[in-house]
């Protein structure tokens, strides 16, 4: 029969799951009744039955929306009944069909088909396609192993472009909807092509499957050859009565879980693990990791505790041996220490000591530990920036560790050590975390007795831990950590404090540093002072400390020159001989009062220093200027004074509108150092006041405090500090806010020598005190009062003085 017939009805034999091409032959298994049916009926007539695939396999009486709408018109070449009932059918694909509609016979169903038109294809391209596709059919035979290789044989006999194209596509694992698409392609060429590019995907997953059977085999093979190798091993131990070492390692780790008091939890998830070590091969890498995690668990100091040292006297001795002042650290540790006695059950105190660089605050860590009878361990902060560095890495990563918190429990080997938490201001933040955000639960007493580290994924108690943290600002703390932590402040240390530290410690040290132990070594207390003050510029003892080492190596070397001597006295006068000249000048005293310049007093790392202030008022328009490199603060505080002033024009003598007159050019010195801060407003006004009225400032005051537009003195930082850098200058009276009365009760009078200290709250009474007037007593200068001091400079007298 030729395409060119006309429609004609054929019996129906629905099909599940597969689609038969023309020229092939296939074996089918026929079970339903009506298919049976249809069977019998084409074998008693012309043996031609129509092959179209079901779309839906689960239907078992198919209709006419059940089947697809194009098949294959085949011939039955065998039909042989089985004894179950089901027939066995061989039929062999002729030539596609169209189904017209079906119609239903008695027992079965037949269809009406119509010719389906095939494009035919000539030419050099479809020569070409005809090539690749046999070239890759090979490939995909190749890596095939379910489809035979004699197929390849018989396909060299295929001549024709579509007979080729239904045979690669019967034999390919496609899915029935690909199939039947193929099947429904009228033109070759394309059915070519479509079967060239889903061979290709085809060929890929076959090659990724490949690749896959061949390292899992490689895998297996080398579990395998460990596995022989191991047990080789073992019977060979076994036979000459050595030990098993894995069996023993076994045993060591369930005889320290048996003796460690950790909690029910580790010891649970210990047991888990030992149980799964067993199972594994003793060089296997996962046992390797098993081994480790269960190392770290055991090695953490679980329930372990030095005994705490609760002598209050003892404890003093040991602080006062270690370090000089320190008032406030040494009583709250004395005062933990008194109630540990008091109360058995204490949660660790969590102090931070905040300041400059140089003062102990690292040392200080160790004296405490000295002096509680506990271990010390230390972890510096500074440029940390991963989170995994406190909380450590899940197991699920290569070479994962504990964070360094519970590595240094583990280095302490007690679970209730100093722990040091060095430079805690120095974090940084990055994509990897914030390591400031995991030290909330680190450093919260409510949290930190259930702290879970990454790696161990089980609860550590750190209630006992006595937490330290140092910084050197708290701008670098987040807030809520701040909260956490019991912030005490260490100021910079006096000139006589670093006097006593020299003589106690650091001379001593630097002796025996360099081999001056037996050699009697005398630096007088001018010495130190000259080292102090024209040889380091700090608030801290580490640079004193380096001087005195330097001054210690000179020694040395005269001693080398000359063994017969014994002794060495240096004086101040000895110091510039020894180290050269001194770096740091003193600062510049006035000589006499003058007018338009002001002392104040401002907090630098160094500690505290003096401030100079200069204003100039010239002609000009209402021009405010500020230099000396000032911060915005600084800034609002002199435009502050300047409004100040302008409000209390009448009561000081000036015209109201003087300021839209003159220019003011405010100056602080030292241009090259930023400053900052609202301390310096009342200098400022004091020195523009002066300027206008052309009174003198008293070169003998120093003053320090925040001005209002109403002219209150608000309080202000770093009282102390300012104090002694205004009683290292020669100052003889500081003017301060009256907020900061209650600070003075923390300076010692010794530390303050001579210095005269006057708080006070209005701007009014700092003017009387700073300027040099003719009458104190008055409230303001009058412009009568002006103009008598102007007469009394003229007078010979005046000028004489």
């Amino acid at each position: 029969m030729s395409e060119n017939h006309d429609s004609r009805t054929v019996p129906l034999l629905p099909l599940r799951d597969i689609i038969v091409f023309p020229h092939m032959v296939v074996p089918l298994f026929v079970g339903r009744e009506r298919s049976i049916n249809a069977l019998e009926r084409a074998a008693a007539a012309e043996k031609e039955v129509l092959l179209a695939a079901q779309r839906d396999a689960r239907v078992n009486d198919p209709g006419p929306g059940d089947v697809f709408a194009v098949g294959t018109l085949g011939t039955i070449v065998q039909l042989l009944r089985l004894p179950d009932g089901t027939v066995k059918v061989l039929v062999e694909g002729r030539q596609r069909v169209r189904v017209v509609e079906l119609v239903a016979e008695e027992g079965f169903v037949a269809a009406q088909v119509a010719p389906f038109h095939e494009e035919p294809a000539s030419g050099v391209e479809v020569e070409a396609m005809v090539r690749s596709l046999r070239a890759t059919f090979e490939t995909y035979v190749k890596l095939n192993k379910r489809i035979p290789p004699e197929i390849l044989v018989s396909l060299q006999t295929v001549e024709d472009a579509g007979r080729l194209a239904d045979t690669v596509a019967a034999h390919l694992t496609l899915k029935l909807e690909q199939k039947q698409e193929l099947l429904e392609m009228p033109s070759v060429a394309q059915r070519m092509q479509k079967l060239f590019e889903l061979m290709q995907a085809e060929i890929e997953i076959l090659q990724m499957e490949r690749r896959i059977r061949s390292r899992v085999k490689r895998q297996m093979e080398r579990n395998q050859k460990e596995y022989y190798l191991n047990e080789q091993m073992s019977a060979i131990q076994k036979e000459l009565g050595e030990p098993d070492e894995f069996k023993s390692e076994i045993q060591e780790i369930e005889e320290a879980l048996r003796d460690k008091p950790m909690s029910a939890e580790a010891q649970d998830r210990v047991r888990k693990e030992v149980r799964k070590l067993k199972m594994m091969a003793p060089m296997s890498a996962e046992a390797t990791v098993v081994r480790n995690y269960i190392d770290w668990i055991l090695a953490l100091p679980w329930g372990q505790k030095t005994a705490e040292q609760l002598d209050i006297e003892r404890a003093e001795r040991t602080l006062d041996e270690d370090h000089y002042g320190m008032r406030k650290v040494k009583e709250r540790i004395l005062e933990h220490l008194a109630v540990q006695s008091l109360v058995k059950q204490l949660k660790g105190p969590i102090l931070c000591f905040v300041g400059p660089p140089g003062v102990g605050k690292t040392s200080l860590g160790r004296s405490i530990a000295r002096a509680t009878g506990r271990n010390f361990v230390r972890l510096s902060l500074g440029g940390v920036r991963d989170e995994a560095e406190i909380r450590g890495h899940r197991r699920t990563y290569i070479g994962a560790l504990p964070g360094r918190i519970i590595q240094n429990l583990r280095k302490a080997a007690s679970n209730n050590p100093v722990f040091l938490l060095d430079e805690v201001d120095k974090m940084s933040v990055d994509f990897r975390g914030d390591p400031a955000a995991a030290l909330l639960e680190v450093l919260d007493p409510e949290q930190n007795n259930t702290f879970v580290d990454h790696y161990l994924d089980l609860d550590y108690d750190l209630s006992d831990v006595m937490f330290v943290t140092t910084a050197n600002s708290l701008h670098g703390i987040p807030v809520p950590l701040q909260d956490r932590m019991e912030i005490i402040e260490l100021p910079g240390y006096t000139d006589h404090e670093k006097l006593q530290i020299a003589r106690r410690y650091l001379i001593p040290k630097q002796r025996v540093a360099n081999g001056l132990e037996d050699c009697a070594v005398q630096i007088s207390d001018e010495a130190i002072t000259t080292l102090t003050q024209g040889y380091t510029k700090e608030a801290g003892v580490r640079s004193l400390e380096r001087e005195i080492a330097a001054v210690c190596r000179k020694l040395a070397r005269k001693k080398v020159r000359a063994p017969q001597r014994h002794g060495f006295r240096v004086t101040a006068d000895r110091v510039e001989a020894l180290l050269g000249a001194p770096r740091f000048a003193e600062p510049l005293k006035q000589t006499v009062d003058d007018i338009g310049i002001a002392n104040g007093l401002a907090v630098t790392p160094y500690g505290g220093d003096l401030l100079v202030t200069e204003v100039t008022v010239m002609p000009g328009k209402g021009k405010l200027a500020l230099t000396g490199k000032l911060g915005d603060v600084m800034q609002e505080s002199a435009q502050a004074a300047l409004s100040y002033v302008r409000s209390r024009a009448v009561s000081l003598g000036l015209e109201p509108d003087f300021y839209q007159r003159v220019d003011v050019h405010v100056h602080c010195p030292e241009g090259a150092i930023p400053k900052d801060g609202p301390s310096a407003g009342i200098t400022m006004a004091t020195a523009l006041v002066s300027a206008l009225l052309r009174l003198p400032v008293r070169r003998d005051v120093a003053m320090t405090g925040e001005i209002t537009l109403r002219g209150r003195v608000l309080a202000i930082g770093g009282l102390k500090e300012k104090l002694l850098a205004a009683q290292r200058s020669g100052i003889a009276l500081v003017l301060i806010p009256e907020e900061n009365r209650k600070d003075l009760k923390e300076i010692q009078a010794q530390e303050l020598g001579g210095l005269k200290v006057k708080p006070l709250a209005q701007m009014d009474a700092v003017l009387r005190l700073a300027l040099r007037l003719k009458d104190p007593k008055a409230f303001l200068p009058n412009p009568s009062e002006v103009a008598d001091w102007r007469l009394a400079q003229q007078s010979p007298s005046s000028q004489a003085h």
